[in-house]
């Protein structure tokens, strides 16, 4: 088991997880705290095993709710009110949280080697757990360093050796 934490850039927030890699996947209990668009507190299990795809994510938000995501392993989601828009993902994307670009990164290996990949995602908002469909890329630049772009949104992450994010610009930093 590995403890990260996360400090927000240039927004106030913070994120600490302590999270189990194996071979295929992860299993990982976290807090999010953020202060925009006002103060919450979420705390959040997720579990992508086999070929590193989401299978689960529960987020709760103190004074808000909470949301589970199941996730068949093939494409098909339960859980969200509109699940049928996220026919195909294989992964969620919980707002804010550096941790959850490691699947799509893990599984096609673009912290090691050259590629672009296209993914949708499940895109769980925080604080008001929405969730929507959301197209995104991934693009190897060289080891530990890959390109995330989405809805005209660029960033090119830095990465440790076992392909979580170090550094997200414009978003968060490992402390």
């Amino acid at each position: 088991m590995i403890r990260l934490a996360w400090n927000g850039v240039p927004d106030w927030r913070a994120e600490v997880c302590e999270v189990v890699l194996s071979d295929d996947g992860l299993a990982a209990t976290g807090t999010q705290l953020g202060a925009a668009p006002y103060p919450y507190r979420a705390a959040y299990e997720l579990e992508a095993r086999g070929n590193w795809a989401t299978r689960r994510l529960r987020v709760d938000v103190a004074g808000v709710g909470s949301l589970e995501l199941r996730h068949d392993g093939r494409g098909t989601w339960a859980g969200a009110p509109n699940s049928a828009d996220l026919e195909g993902a294989l992964d969620c994307d919980l707002a804010f949280s550096p941790l959850t670009n490691l699947m799509p990164i893990r599984r096609h290996r673009l912290h090691e080697q050259p590629g672009t990949v296209d993914f949708a995602m499940a895109w769980v908002s925080l604080p008001d757990l929405t969730v929507h469909r959301s197209e995104q890329r991934y693009e190897h630049l060289a080891p530990g360093r890959v390109r995330f772009s989405s809805d005209g949104f660029r960033a090119d992450l830095e990465l440790d050796d076992d392909g979580v994010v170090m550094v997200y610009p414009g978003l968060a930093q490992r402390n």
